[in-house]
Order: structure tokens, then sequence, then C-alpha cells
């Protein structure tokens, strides 16, 4: 993670009471810093080591390795080298907060969030107000869903660091999450969205915040500025003036001339892809749901598709075409198929299960209910055909694979026939399973 802060120079190195420039390891040390400094990591970790080699079991020095080995994404030796520092520490060491939030930062780069979250606790156990492990273990909360909680501590994180620009960034992307209905009507004043001695929240004004709050985060005023050669000044507004997070926000205006500029776009870019123009209007979503709104606006998934067809990926559908299943009624398909393959069923195709009704003379109905036949339907055009290959103890319901497997043999001679006396009698008498009703034939 590239907000974290390496004290490297300010908190670890400048120890100066410690390592008397004189001697040969502060020498060394110097030597070092200076490299670090100039982003002359490689030779920096020479000249560390070197250190390292005169105190095997120098604190400065092993964290400075750690530090040199996190800016060249060497994560295995930089945890090694910290965690040799705690091994080495004293009690009154001032760099436990510090080892242990640059091991959460190693364990979370690694994707072990239970790891880095028991380091960036461990840290802020000796410093509460430890900004990078408060932003690191925020991350955390925030990935595991808990997103109110991640916004306290983005804000505790801020309040001791208030241009922390990572928190800043974080805490704003929720602020959907977390404002109050206050400070939402509030955010919808700022941006000339509602009326400015309105005293209460509506949903449609709740809904109206997410959207412009979504769109700010997407880029949209980057968008618009790209799109006008000066952009008008009342599509924008900023807030917090003259400080150091001033913030620039889309006005109601701005929005409508986002959306409706995005829009636009969207048309070009479908009909770029083939679309025909009769058709755009049309396009779903994967779900089936339009991605243009009344107004030749998209929706929110039409946004998602629009930015998708930009990077010449399809993620709509045509207007005659079917809504795929999805994921979860896939996964559902292929358990039932597991299921039916483990009581004995074989999958046959489209061409054998006509050879399977030309020679029985069955119906559709008749072969399902009696003969064995399974149909798994997936979509409307798609189906799987299933018929039983075990033997069941009915010459009726094995009568299709026998069938099958006929087939089959004509192009594979070594393939098994099973036998079927109840076939094989019909067959003396020039007789089918069924009659011309598509009903069996009782005997």
């Amino acid at each position: 993670m590239r907000y974290f802060k390496l004290f490297l120079l300010a908190n670890v190195l400048l120890c100066s009471g410690v390592l008397a420039a004189q001697t040969p390891l502060g020498a060394c040390m110097e030597q070092g810093k200076k490299e670090f400094a100039g982003q002359d990591f490689v030779r920096a970790r020479a000249s560390f080591t070197k250190c390292l080699q005169l105190d095997n079991k120098n604190v400065d020095a092993l964290l400075s390795l750690g530090g040199v080995c996190l800016k060249q994404d060497d994560l295995d030796g930089a945890q090694n080298y910290f965690l040799a520092a705690l091994k080495n520490m004293k009690r009154s060491s001032p760099y436990f907060s510090y080892t242990y939030s640059m091991l959460g930062d190693i364990a979370l780069k690694k994707g072990k969030n239970k790891a880095a979250l028991a380091y960036y606790n461990r840290s802020l156990s000796f410093n509460e107000a430890y900004v990078n492990s408060l932003v690191g273990k925020a991350v955390i909360t925030q990935a595991q869903g808990d997103q109110k909680a991640a916004a306290e501590m983005y804000k505790t994180a801020l309040a001791v660091e208030p241009l922390n620009l990572i928190a800043r960034k974080r805490l704003i992307a929720l602020e959907p999450v977390y404002f109050s209905d206050e400070e939402m009507l509030e955010a919808l004043k700022q941006r000339y969205a509602v009326l400015p001695d309105k005293k209460e929240l509506s949903d449609s004004d709740r809904e109206l915040f997410v959207k412009m709050h979504s769109a700010e985060q997407r880029g949209g005023i980057d968008y618009l500025k790209e799109k006008y050669p000066k952009l008008p000044a009342d599509y924008t507004a900023v807030l917090f003036k003259d400080t150091g997070f001033a913030r620039e926000v889309l006005t109601i205006s701005g929005y409508n001339a986002l959306q409706k500029q995005i829009g636009q776009d969207a048309i070009g870019v479908f009909q770029k892809a083939g679309v025909r123009m009769q058709d755009v209007f049309d396009l779903r979503d994967m779900k089936g749901q339009k991605i243009f709104l009344p107004d030749s606006s998209l929706t929110d998934s039409g946004f998602f598709v629009y930015t998708e067809a930009l990077q010449g990926r399809k993620a709509y559908l045509l207007p005659k075409e079917a809504v795929p299943p999805s994921q979860d009624f896939l996964d559902k398909v292929a358990k039932r198929v597991d299921d039916l393959y483990n009581n004995g069923y074989v999958e046959i195709s489209r061409t054998e299960l006509e050879v399977v009704k030309q020679q029985t003379a069955c119906s559709d109905e008749t072969l399902r209910k009696h003969l064995g036949l399974y149909v798994l339907p997936v979509t409307k055009k798609e189906k799987h055909y299933f018929v039983l290959a075990r033997d069941t103890g009915s010459d009726h319901k094995n009568a299709p694979y026998y069938f099958v497997q006929r087939y089959r043999a004509r192009r594979n001679p070594s393939l098994r026939v099973p036998e079927n006396k109840l076939v094989e009698r019909y067959s003396l008498w020039n007789l089918k399973l069924c009659s011309v009703d598509g009903d069996l034939l009782t005997e």
C-alpha cells in the first residue's frame, strides 16, 4: 500500500544521540541515509547491510533495511528485518508502533488481512493515535463490509493528521454511508440541488445525493472539463475554500449536463460497436434491465455497460437477445447434472434424442413419464437431455439408452450395445414401443 509513510529518515534513522557520526557504524548509517534520500535503494540496501555486519543486532540498521526492502517491494525481506528488529528492541524503544504498523502493511499487501489487522491493533496498543495503523485498520474494516466503523477510523486518523490524503479520500467515498440526514441535506444545498430553506431530507433527495456523489467519484468533473473548452461556472462548486483540502463537487446543473453528455457519448460508442441506431435505446444490461432512461441518459447499470463498451467489451443485450442465466443458476444446473450422473444418467445430444423418438415413436411426454428421459432446461432455447444408462430392471426405462448406444455404435463399433428384450421382441413383430399417438403400446 502506497499510502503509508516510511519513517526511515524522520523516525528511525535520525538517532544521532545513539550513533555518533564519527563511529564506523555511525558513518555507515549516514552513508545509507544519503543514498536512501537520493532514491538509490540498491546502494542504500548494500550500505545498511554493511552496517548490520558491524552490529547484527542494531535496531536502526534492521529497521532501515526493512524500509529499503519495502521500497523495493521485497515483502519477505522487509518482514524478516522488521521481525528481527522487534526481537532486539529495548522495552523503552519508541519504534514499536512503527514496526508493527509496517508488518501490518506487509501482511495487507500479501492479502493476509487477519494477520494485518492483528499487527495494526498491536501497533495501536503502543500508540492509539498512530495514523498509519488507523488507516490500515480502517481499510480492512471497510473490506469486511463495516463501512460505518471504517469511516469513524478515517475520521480519527484525520483528527490526528488533517491533511492525510488517503484517509480523506476514502472518507469522502463513504459519505453516502455515514452522512446523517442533516449532513446530506447540507451537501445537497452546497450543490444547489435543493432549495436553501428546505428542512427535511426526502427519500428522493437521498437518492439524488447518492447519484451525484457517485458521479463525482467516477471522475464526472474531469469528464465535463474534457468536453467543454471552458466549463460553465455554475457546473461545479468548491467546498472548504482556502484550506489544505479544498474540494470541487458537481452542482445540479453540472450533474444534469454530465448525464446528458454521457448519454450522447454512449450512443456513439454503441453505434461504433455495431448496434443499429434503432436498437440503441432498447439495449439492456445482462439482467435484462434497460440501460437508457426516457431522457436519453444512462442508468447506473447503463454507465457500467458504457464503460465496458469503451474497453471493447460487450456487456449489453440486443433487443432480441435472451437474458443469460445467472452464475447462481448455472451453479445449480451443474449440481443437478452431477446428481443425474451419480444416479446413473448420461447426457445425450439433441440429434440422439431425435433418434430415440424416431425408433420408439413416443412423444416427449411419454419419454419423460415412462422411458426415463430427463430434460434439464437452462434457457428458453437451451436444454440438456439425459437417459438412464444403469440397469433399472425396466426394459421400458432402459430402451432410450439402448437406441442411443446402437446409434453411437455405427460410428464406433467397439461400443457395447446393452440387451433389451422388450425392444428386440417388438422388432420381431415390426412394432415400436409407442402407437401413432405417441402413447405406450399395451401388451
